[in-house]
């Protein structure tokens, strides 16, 4: 059975995102541990750990960011043929070679089938080079690595039962490159397989610099002898000069997605601003072919008298008294009688 952990700290982040992706990627005898957070990370998922740990029938183990979405509605087959080798004890969707440190993008890249969805300046997705199979490129591939991005983190029934995360650390930052090095060093593996997953994140990477830049010392010195040789002993100022290094890369990385995510928001606005004009003028257009055409300069005439018709003041209506007060009335003539008598002159009669 597989089992998917999650700590809660936003009741309505955990509904719309793991939620969403654990009822998308669980079996039908899966089960949900999810409780709200109680401290640190570190403890809370040493907590599942320990629930987990009750599972006789246990095959996984998935912890789950309250934010982070499984893609994949057959996760649970692609995770069952990374842990086919018994010695694996760690899985993920993204992760590095040669890592010295938690920030583990600074080693090599093997593999990343994440995407990283935002929500700032009208919202996207950045997908990573694995995301979609046609576009992956031909020295990418799954398999073992240093360490991985713990936002989605799959464990065996043996690192469940044998491995806890060092609550001594921190809040939150170093739990995933903790876990693995603690693996690695008891002679088991870490990897990465093809499994999506989606992280729903601010483009603030990195929101508490200071943690992370502790963290980042704390563990190098945890782990400083069994991390690949950097060529150099580093002393305490160098190695915290590392850290804020990168540390500011990180954050700089922050600044390159909010600028792209603009970027894209300007063009997305651009395009719908062309869209506009373009309707304008094509309705523009077909008004002054209108205004051109033979019937509209033909039927111009009648458009003018309707228009002066339109235009001139109506004169007010009299009433007139009926009787022969009329007839003898010369202002209840009609305009034709006044007009036949002007012409037969003085002194002739009509008939």
């Amino acid at each position: 059975m597989i089992l998917f952990g999650t700590a809660v700290t936003d009741p309505a982040v955990y509904d719309r995102c793991a939620a969403a992706g654990i009822g998308r990627a669980a079996e039908v005898d899966s089960e949900v541990l999810a409780h709200q957070t109680a401290g640190s990370l570190f403890r809370n998922y040493n907590l599942l750990l320990d629930k987990a740990a009750e599972f006789e029938d246990l095959e996984a183990l998935v912890l789950v960011h309250q934010d982070a979405e499984l893609a994949d509605a057959d996760f649970a087959s692609r995770i069952r043929e990374s842990l086919k080798d018994p010695e694996v004890a760690i899985v993920g969707c993204a992760g590095a070679v040669g890592v010295r440190s938690i920030a583990w993008w600074q080693g090599a890249v093997t593999w990343a089938s994440m995407s990283h969805r935002y929500r700032e300046l009208g919202g996207g997705d950045f997908e990573s080079f694995a995301w979609s199979p046609e576009d992956v490129p031909s020295y990418a591939g799954p398999g073992e690595v240093d360490s991985i991005d713990g936002f989605v983190m799959v464990l065996s029934p043996w690192a469940v039962r044998e491995l806890r995360f060092d609550e001594s650390l921190g809040k939150l930052h170093g739990y995933d490159f903790d876990i693995c090095m603690q693996a690695r060093v008891a002679g088991k593996k870490v990897v990465t397989a093809d499994f999506r997953a989606i992280h729903h994140h601010s483009l603030e990477l990195i929101s508490d610099p200071e943690s992370w830049t502790a963290a980042y010392i704390r563990l190098v010195e945890k782990w400083e002898r069994h991390l690949p040789a950097s060529g150099a002993e580093p002393r305490s100022r160098a190695l915290r000069a590392e850290a804020e290094a990168a540390c500011a890369r990180g954050i700089a990385v922050s600044y390159q997605l909010r600028f792209q995510a603009l970027q894209r928001q300007r063009d997305e606005t651009r395009e719908r601003l062309d869209a506009a004009l373009e309707e304008r003028d094509r309705a523009q257009r077909l008004a002054d072919s209108i205004l051109q055409s033979r019937s509209w300069r033909l039927t111009e005439p009648f458009r003018a008298l309707r228009r002066r018709l339109r235009s001139a003041p109506r004169r007010p209506r009299v009433p007139r008294a009926g009787g022969l007060a009329d007839s003898c009335n010369p202002r209840s003539e009609s305009r034709s009688d006044r007009r036949s008598r002007r012409r037969a002159g003085p002194g002739r009669r009509r008939r």
